[in-house]
């Protein structure tokens, strides 16, 4: 009996469910960091820069490690395991926390830039939970391992923005609580770890099959699509939601009002990860991308209708449902599409690309934002503007590939 075939109540998916368990808990628990300091990356970096247009430079930061980390990070997991990589991230991960308090201590936004190129190593490792979930899981179990792996970040969701709230001014200098909780964060969550259950790949023989070049799999149209449909899903996520906490007070509400819409934004992240893997069986992957894709058309045009609160809201709300739908298609399209030997390879390619347009996308943020207008409505306006050609080519690249012959 094939992969394919296998029950998902089979003795590999059993393990492989466990596993997902763990990975469900670390998302929980480590993936609040990550709504933390994106909560208050571009707040802290705002207060910290001489020049307003680099506000949101502490956050690229971030993506542009965590994509320089990717391909390195899947080549430490590929030698040496899940285990020994995830522990790689939370380490960097607290070592970022440590730092970015030390840089809101002493006012030095040099000092609050290099923690977070720590933490984006982190993020990276991040990354790799959801195709952590894959490896000991059936074809039949892959998209659903996926999805719950994501849905993990449902707790996260909650978890940070109330631990930001709780945090970010309980000492006398902005924001430093709330990076010293980081680094608790991380510490906590590596313990999670320890009960990992996925075996560490073996040394390949020599005469083993080597796989695709990565030119070979870039230039693979389903490959190909899927980076594309990741990538846009992701960069322009974060887009917005880097600009959002800058937009909601520029606009005359209150910090925790953005804590809220950040929050409402990564609960419709990962709320619909509990059930997007059955519509994935259901509907075909394909369709869910492209579903994925014009629910972040709408986020744009709401936000582009107003600068209410309620606008905010709801305009963040459907940005994290169309990541979830766009993201975890194109993950679920690209985890079928390569072999076991190419695993390490593909999965670094396609988180460095994705994570190098998404660092563009965050560093674009802080300057539409603030400095492509005299107002942050008039910044807010032009984030929502960007999202357009990229929404385009990712939708004429699922065309492309839905037109072509099935066996080409």
């Amino acid at each position: 009996m094939t992969d394919l075939a296998q029950s998902p109540d089979s003795p590999q998916d059993r393990r492989a469910k466990r596993n997902v368990v763990i990975l469900v808990a670390a998302q929980a628990v480590l993936g609040s960091q990550m709504p933390m300091i994106f909560v208050l990356g571009g707040l802290a970096g705002q207060s910290l820069a001489s020049n307003p247009c680099f506000a949101t430079l502490p956050i690229s930061l971030i993506v542009l490690f965590s994509m320089l980390s990717a391909t390195p990070m899947s080549a430490v997991m590929q030698r040496f395991g899940r285990r020994a990589g995830f522990w790689l991230g939370t380490t960097c991960g607290a070592i970022g926390g440590g730092i970015g308090a030390l840089g809101l201590l002493n006012q030095n936004f040099t000092l609050f830039l290099v923690g977070s190129a720590f933490t984006g190593v982190y993020m990276s490792a991040q990354g790799f939970y959801r195709f952590a979930a894959t490896d000991t899981a059936s074809d039949a179990f892959r998209p659903k391992a996926i999805s719950f792996v994501m849905a993990g970040g449902l707790l996260s969701a909650v978890i940070g923005p109330q631990i930001v709230k709780a945090t970010s001014t309980a000492l006398v200098v902005p924001f430093l609580g709330t990076y010293l909780a980081v680094i608790a964060v991380n510490v906590i969550g590596s313990v999670l770890f320890l009960f990992l259950d996925i075996p560490r790949p073996p040394a390949p023989a020599a005469d083993a099959p080597k796989g695709r070049t990565r030119w070979e799999l870039l230039t693979t149209p389903r490959i190909a699509v899927a980076i594309i449909c990741a990538m846009v899903s992701y960069a322009l996520m974060n887009l917005v939601m880097t600009s959002t906490p800058l937009a909601v007070v520029g606009c005359g509400f209150e910090q925790n009002d953005a804590a809220d819409v950040v929050t409402g934004h990564v609960l419709a992240m990962f709320a619909p990860s509990f059930f997007t893997g059955h519509l994935i069986a259901r509907f075909g992957v394909e369709k869910i991308v492209a579903a994925g894709l014009l629910i972040l058309a709408a986020a744009g045009g709401v936000g582009l209708a107003g600068v209410d609160l309620g606008n905010f809201f709801v305009a963040l709300v459907l940005l994290g449902i169309g990541w979830n739908f766009g993201f975890i298609g194109a993950t679920t399209m690209l985890a079928g599409a390569h072999t076991a030997e190419e695993r390490g390879r593909v999965q670094g390619m396609n988180d460095m690309i994705v994570f190098g347009c998404v660092t563009v996308a965050s560093l674009a943020s802080g300057g539409l934002m603030n400095c492509s207008g005299g107002t942050p409505q008039d910044g807010w306006t032009a984030v929502n503007l960007a999202m357009a050609p990229f929404l385009v080519l990712a939708g004429g690249a699922l065309i492309w590939l839905a037109m072509r012959p099935k066996d080409a």
